[in-house]
């Protein structure tokens, strides 16, 4: 696997950074252990005050071979803008001042309830992350799955079907994270990662129009992404997860064998490998799949592998020739089928 560069920084790298009051805005680790994607996404401050512009090359310059004495005419490649919105995530949380006093320990018990809000904001992040549609909610910043929707579109090359048809669909993501291929950017002068903001005792209104004294919080995370070469990620749509997870042995060997061909295709998709950082994206069904799938010694192009994670604790994974295979919840198994 090719390493990052100095300049591509994931969540764990930002999170040792401290803002000017000397404190860190980003609660890493706990959202990294509930969400694998956040351990290989590249973080970058964008360049707009709401998010990214980005010149994508949309055409080579015409080259020409040349006989002595004669000429050739000039040519030029091509480019394009292309602005990123990032959304903004947010919530609150007030608790009863008495009520968080009654333990004793108003620390841990404050805790425990920002451990909810950490859990809830990771899996709308990461739902986002692949199915965010502008379209349907302006809100929100545009994730995989709508980037790569159709086998006709000018992306399809990097769109591969599995050849189901039914409603019990799912895909797998193959992203090659790095700067110039894809990130996830944040506001020019905003903070990388979730930010908590501890508001301290403050008087609040019930629905009732009554008040009390409680601790609020705030938690708030602005994020997008930025897909700047599309050859970068591929899409592997329309897996049958029916026929994966077959209590018949030799259909869910057929369908897990014809899965590990696509992840082989996949792989020549991206044009170079060193660009980033690559890993694929499924949801549980097709990890715990592939990971059966593993256990069968007749096949060695899977491996769990042991290792450390970036916070330095023990951590096993699954891996499809060298590249990493993480499990993302939020990637669902009823996507309609990609045509």
């Amino acid at each position: 696997m090719a390493t990052l560069t100095s300049t591509s920084l994931t969540l764990a790298d930002w999170a040792k950074r401290t803002d000017p009051e000397g404190r860190i805005p980003v609660v890493a680790e706990l959202l990294s252990q509930s969400n694998e994607i956040l351990d290989d996404c590249v973080f970058k401050e964008g360049n707009l005050p709401t998010g990214e512009r980005v010149v994508i090359r949309t055409g080579l310059p015409t080259v020409y071979w040349r006989a002595l004495n004669q000429g050739i005419p000039s040519s030029k490649s091509t480019t394009a803008q292309v602005d990123e919105a990032c959304g903004m995530l947010e919530a609150r949380s007030e608790v009863d001042k008495d009520l968080a006093l009654l333990n004793g320990n108003t620390a841990q018990f404050r805790l425990s309830e920002d451990v909810a809000f950490l859990e809830a904001m990771n899996q709308q992040q990461a739902t986002t992350m692949f199915y965010g549609d502008p379209g349907t909610d302006p809100k929100k910043y545009l994730g995989l799955a709508p980037r790569y929707s159709s086998l006709s579109a000018a992306n399809a090359q990097n769109i591969l079907s599995a050849g189901a048809s039914g409603s019990d669909n799912t895909s797998v993501f193959l992203v090659c994270w790095g700067d110039n291929t894809v990130y996830c950017p944040f506001p020019k002068g905003s903070k990388a990662g979730l930010v908590h903001e501890d508001l301290g005792e403050q008087t609040v209104y019930n629905s009732d129009a009554t008040r009390m004294q409680a601790y609020a919080t705030r938690y708030q995370w602005k994020n997008g992404l930025v897909v700047k070469d599309w050859r970068y990620v591929v899409r592997i749509a329309n897996i049958d997860v029916s026929d994966l997870m077959a209590q018949a042995t030799t259909q869910a060997a057929s369908a897990a064998t014809a899965l590990i061909k696509l992840m082989a295709r996949a792989l020549y998709r991206i044009p170079n490998m060193a660009m980033g950082r690559p890993a694929f994206y499924m949801n549980r069904t097709v990890h715990s799949g592939l990971t059966i799938a593993a256990l069968d010694k007749s096949q060695y192009v899977l491996k769990i592998n042991e290792a450390l994670s970036q916070f330095g604790t023990p951590t096993s994974y699954l891996s499809f020739l060298g590249v990493p295979l993480r499990r993302v919840d939020s990637i669902v198994n009823t996507e309609s089928v990609v045509s």
